[in-house]
């Protein structure tokens, strides 16, 4: 799981990515297809469950 600080960070890479496509519909899509991919990925590895041995 990722810490406080590495989060903060992301979204505000995220936030100044979408200043930065100024419209631009298909970079703005690509973004939330991104956000949305990595939202699943951390909600996969917080329920991840280690097998027992």
């Amino acid at each position: 799981m990722k810490n406080e600080e590495e989060e903060t960070s992301e979204g505000l890479n995220q936030i100044f990515e979408i200043i930065n496509a100024k419209g631009d519909t298909g970079e703005l899509k690509e973004i939330l297809d991104n956000y949305d991919r990595a939202k699943i990925e951390d909600n996969q590895k917080a329920n991840y469950k280690r097998p027992r041995e």
